[in-house]
């Protein structure tokens, strides 16, 4: 799909070398400790369209994994983890640069056991992803967020099959998820099974509930995302040379009319 079309980035493998504990909506019969065997095959596997992975660093020969994708050019993020600060410290020191979707599937901000949040916080080299749904974390603590890391925000979907559909029932994997009011759960419980979010929700919610100024919002969504996969010189910018793709709002930040690749899109059946 990567080489066939240009809209389509590459993978992003959010396991499986995740804690158990920590899984959210995993199957954790699927969860793994990295070796040095697996993670060769799955880089010969990907043939390069692997983008990004998100791994727990307190795992047995995590630390070598993480040096080893991001050795092969791959984004690695800390994320369904358990680490405290010195774990999430180490994983960023062996080059981990991304924290998956902060606040979720991970240890709270505790004032004598700060984890990880405050450690990416304080890391330059860090870019930390926000699920803004108004579900996933609280518009205050979002506007936090922004202002603990100014300009390493990326503003991302965590979407499932749900996006853009209506409620009902649904799978992710081998499990079953339930779909209400737009809120997606494994079913027969309250864990939150990715999300139905597209991100002019996103902008929307950014500026509307959690107060962040409409600049700061967009390049959460653009320039950030573009910077942190090493595609800064071809993404994110409205300028000569990088990608067309283009999405227009109208005043109330809702999309009018969406260009990708140079192509207009039909939007005519978009979610609201």
């Amino acid at each position: 799909l990567a080489a066939a079309d240009p809209t389509v980035v590459g993978a992003h493998l959010e396991g499986p070398f995740l804690a158990v504990a920590r899984r959210g909506a995993q199957a954790e019969e699927h969860l793994v400790a990295p070796d040095e065997d697996l993670v060769e095959i799955l880089l010969s596997a990907a043939a390069g369209t692997l983008v990004q992975i998100t791994i727990a660093p307190e795992l047995p020969g995590a630390l070598e994994a993480i040096r080893r994708f991001a050795e092969a050019g791959v984004v690695v993020a800390i994320g369904h983890t358990e680490a405290d600060e010195s774990v999430a410290r180490a994983g960023f020191d062996a080059g981990a640069t991304m924290l998956t979707h902060v606040f979720n599937a991970m240890p709270g901000i505790h004032h004598r056991d700060p984890g990880p949040i405050p450690t990416a916080f304080d890391d330059e080299r860090v870019t930390l992803e926000l699920v803004l749904d108004g579900v996933h974390v609280h518009p205050s603590v979002a506007q936090m967020v922004f202002r603990a890391a100014p300009g390493r925000v990326a503003l991302v979907t965590d979407a499932m099959a749900a996006a853009g559909g209506a409620d009902g029932y649904y799978r992710l994997g081998s499990l079953n998820v339930t779909v209400t009011g737009g809120i997606a759960v494994l079913s027969g419980t309250r864990t939150i099974a990715g999300s139905t979010l597209t991100q002019d929700v996103a902008l929307r919610a950014a500026v509307e509930l959690a107060g962040v100024d409409e600049v700061t919002a967009v390049t959460a969504l653009t320039a950030t995302p573009a910077r942190v996969l090493g595609r800064a010189e071809e993404w994110g910018m409205l300028a000569p040379g990088f990608a067309a793709d283009v999405v227009a709002l109208d005043a109330g930040r809702r999309v009018e009319r969406v260009w990708a690749a140079g192509r207009e899109v039909d939007t005519t059946a978009r979610a609201s």
